[in-house]
């Protein structure tokens, strides 16, 4: 079976919505220590979705990758130690 890896946003910014290249992903408000509650969010067939906790707006745009966003740099990247 395949490990499917589900990519982590954040707004550190605070800006009103980011463009996404996936239809599944978790938000997690701004960096620690003031993210919020790790949320999963899934589009579905629509082509937005708007999280529960930050109110954050994502935009599925299909010209992006998994690991891109616009604006840039929302991909939340975890140091391993």
């Amino acid at each position: 079976m395949a490990k499917a890896i589900v990519p982590h946003f954040h707004n550190n910014d605070g800006v009103r919505q980011i463009e996404i290249g996936v239809k599944e992903f978790m938000c997690v408000g701004a960096t620690a220590p003031y993210d919020h509650p790790h949320v999963f969010l899934d589009m579905g067939d629509d082509s937005e979705k708007v999280c529960p906790y930050c109110s954050t707006l994502f935009k599925y745009n299909a010209d992006l990758g998994a690991d891109s966003t616009d604006p840039a740099g929302c991909l939340l990247i975890e140091e391993v130690a």
